[in-house]
């Protein structure tokens, strides 16, 4: 389990992996000779699976040789797609992803699975010598994360986690002013995520298992369950098997931001309030709304989540807000600005108006990034494996909070509860085992 001073290390890496290896670093435009071919396979065709890879083609080295999804037709469409975008179609479609792993042409493995497949599937990639870019969260447990940094350090394998803010320029033009120190003390940063588009799911009957899926390995190490659609795709991220809720989804994005910008690694305490309030009724198990207060020192980090309303603060639906002494900046993915601390009618100081994101984008630039530090054998990527676990464990600490309904401290490796230690590791159905490194 992770020390003290791992953590210490890992907010070492989390400024590292903004100041020391930048967004800057882009790919060559030069044509690439067959030779040269960077090979990618994709696990989990659906979603950000696919965004990922089709960021990945964008590069004139990437050329994807295989696909694995458990969904047949998820696998046929999204073969179709890669032709239609390349003009050739992956030479390997598997239904077993481990057929992938196995696949000794592969060069670089992309984890677009649900959350509790990643640790098998990114450790498997690594222990085959892989370099790897995982889905955020990274893992769906503490020690799932535990051993995702171990399998990269002893494989030393490139591992860039999907966290693209980090590698989009306007989030660290902003970083740069929050440490500047022109907001004065910071008394509380605020971190919220309140998703209109995404809506309550109603709930539906088990039935049977879709034409050409594979539930059994969908399922992998979660305990069995009868078909649901509710539990499938898209929506698995509302049930606990499986994922974590917005906390781990939009959690790890924009937590990870207020920590590099306080410079802080382990609060002192965790206390998390919420529930099933907009929807009772509904088939999630994750709530719909939810806060958490990260104590530290001498300022929280406070967490806000909702599904199925807009309106968050600061007229945004996501975003972070540094409150200062002298004025409050602002930020989410449409860009940042500096709202002053007026006091009597005084403003303590220039606000700064709205700066708007730019260039070719984030998740362009975090691939971009990725096949760098690849070509290099370079670790620091700007999501590195350390930056990746230190988040997702970071957001696991809100709903441990949550579940046990307690106010927790943390040492870096265990509760002060017994009732939370339990939730620091997931207990995989058998035959599937957490991986030994």
């Amino acid at each position: 389990m992770t020390t003290r001073r791992d953590f210490i290390r890992q907010a070492t890496l989390l400024g590292a992996g903004l100041s020391l290896n930048p967004f800057f670093i882009k790919a060559g435009n030069n044509s690439v000779g067959a030779n040269d071919k960077v090979k990618v396979g994709l696990i989990g065709c659906n979603g950000m699976g696919f965004a990922n890879l089709e960021a990945f083609l964008k590069n004139p080295e990437v050329e994807c040789i295989a696909l694995a999804d458990i969904d047949q037709s998820v696998l046929d469409t999204k073969a179709a797609k890669v032709q239609e975008i390349t003009g050739k179609k992956p030479k390997d479609l598997y239904k077993d992803w481990r057929k992938l792993i196995d696949n000794k042409d592969v060069d670089v493995v992309i984890v677009g699975t649900p959350d509790h497949w990643h640790c098998l599937q990114m450790v498997a990639a690594c222990q085959a010598g892989k370099d790897v870019y995982c889905e955020k969260p990274l893992g769906n447990s503490i020690e799932e994360c535990n051993i995702m940094i171990r399998a990269a350090e002893k494989y030393n394998r490139v591992v860039q986690v999907g966290q693209w803010q980090r590698s989009d320029p306007h989030w660290q033009d902003a970083m740069a002013f929050v440490h500047s120190g022109k907001l004065g003390k910071i008394r509380t940063v605020r971190v919220f995520s309140y998703q209109g588009w995404c809506p309550s799911i109603p709930v539906k009957p088990d039935e049977p298992v879709p034409a050409g899926v594979d539930y059994d390995m969908w399922l992998g190490p979660a305990p069995s369950r009868p078909f649901n659609r509710n539990r499938f795709h898209f929506t698995f991220r509302w049930f606990w098997d499986y994922a974590g809720g917005l906390m781990t989804d939009w959690g790890v994005h924009l937590l990870d931001y207020a920590l590099y910008g306080m410079n802080v690694t382990a609060p002192n305490s965790i206390m998390a309030s919420g529930g099933k309030f907009g929807y009772p009724d509904d088939a999630c198990e994750t709530p719909d709304l939810l806060q958490t207060i990260y104590t530290f020192d001498d300022f929280t980090v406070m967490w806000d989540h909702a599904i199925g309303i807009d309106d968050g603060a600061y007229g945004r639906n996501h975003g972070l807000g540094f409150v200062g002494e002298n004025g409050t900046l602002v930020l989410d993915r449409g860009g940042w600005e500096v709202i002053p601390e007026k006091v009597n009618g005084v403003e303590r100081m220039e606000a700064v108006a709205l700066k708007k994101a730019y260039g070719e984008g984030g998740l362009n630039l975090h691939v971009k990034n990725h096949l760098e530090c690849i070509k290099k054998r370079d670790r620091n990527c700007n999501a590195s494996i350390d930056i990746g676990a230190h988040i997702a464990k970071f957001s696991q600490l809100g709903n441990i909070a949550y579940r046990t309904g307690k106010k927790l401290t943390w040492n870096g490796k265990t509760f002060n509860d017994t009732e939370a230690d339990k939730y620091l590791t997931k207990e995989y159905r058998a035959p599937w085992e957490l991986p030994k490194v």
